[in-house]
């Protein structure tokens, strides 16, 4: 079926958006898609660069929350011969599908292995860890390292509430993972209590990312954990030359600098790593890697 000008009839080939998405529903991808950029920004995308076309290549079913690729915008034309290009993408696709599966699997059953040596002996899932802490590392076991590392930074660390100086009470500082990574959600990806401190994870220096994400907090003070190995003066010297370039007006730019309340880099997170094993977290902080991997992952 395809849809035309708003009529679904049952004429052109689609291809079911599962079957592009890893096939079956025990497959790790696909299982927690996201339709927001589905259902309605890829259209309107194809739309504003493609006016002249009656297509659009993403379908759905609003009834039975299902969505189908339009096979006849991958047909093309060589000559005097026509070729489908569906069924090759769909290959590539589960190509990719099994090798980034095996490879999170690996990673997990990594964890998992060193999980238990680290109750032995701590250098050699150190040095794992660390490894994880890299500029070329897939960002989303970044996140999850960084999440780990952090939670076991400040947990022990306390603060204390009160409306009167002589009933004040002792609290622990909980740092709270809010959702999925890369998920484009527009959420926060950090959130600690009680202070109320967020934090999102970034792998780029792109100005307009950062703003946006203080823009969407309504300007609430944000921290931003880089996965850089670069210098924090350098990192921050290289935002405002970035907010500069997009805004003219200096006050604008100190606004939005302002809200930058601290900048982790991957050197700090390296430092804050080696100070939670120097205190004997190193167990709770693979514990709650492979906690997280597993969640992320959909593994079971």
């Amino acid at each position: 079926m395809v849809m035309m000008k708003g009529v679904i009839t049952p004429s052109t080939k689609v291809l079911n958006f599962q079957s592009c998405l890893g096939g079956n529903a025990n497959c790790l991808f696909g299982r927690k898609l996201q339709n927001h950029a589905l259902n309605h920004r890829l259209n309107e995308e194809f739309r504003k660069f493609f006016p002249q076309v009656d297509a659009q290549p993403i379908l759905r079913v609003v009834e039975t929350k299902r969505y189908w690729i339009n096979e006849k915008l991958l047909v093309s034309s060589v000559g005097r011969r026509s070729f489908n290009l569906a069924r090759p993408i769909i290959d590539i696709i589960d190509a990719y599908i099994k090798t980034k599966q095996a490879s999170f699997e690996r990673f997990i059953r990594t964890c998992l292995k060193f999980r238990e040596i680290s109750k032995k002996s701590s250098e050699e899932v150190e040095d794992f860890v660390l490894q994880l802490l890299a500029p070329n590392v897939d960002a989303r076991i970044f996140e999850i390292v960084s999440y780990a590392i952090l939670k076991y930074f400040y947990h022990d660390q306390t603060v204390y509430f009160g409306f009167q100086l002589d009933d004040l009470e002792k609290s622990q500082l909980i740092l709270y993972k809010t959702g999925r990574t890369n998920a484009n959600d527009g959420g926060i990806d950090f959130v600690m209590k009680p202070l109320g401190r967020f934090f999102q994870v970034t792998e780029t220096l792109d100005v307009r990312k950062y703003f946006l994400d203080i823009e969407k907090i309504e300007r609430y003070p944000i921290t931003f954990v880089i996965k850089s190995s670069e210098p924090v003066d350098d990192l921050l010297k290289k935002l405002r030359v970035g907010a500069e370039r997009q805004y003219a007006i200096k006050a604008i730019v100190d606004k939005y600098m302002a809200c930058i309340e601290e900048v982790i880099n991957i050197t700090i997170l390296r430092e804050r790593f080696k100070s939670g094993v120097a205190l004997g977290y190193l167990d709770s902080i693979m514990e709650e890697i492979v906690r997280q991997s597993k969640v992320e992952f959909n593994y079971e």
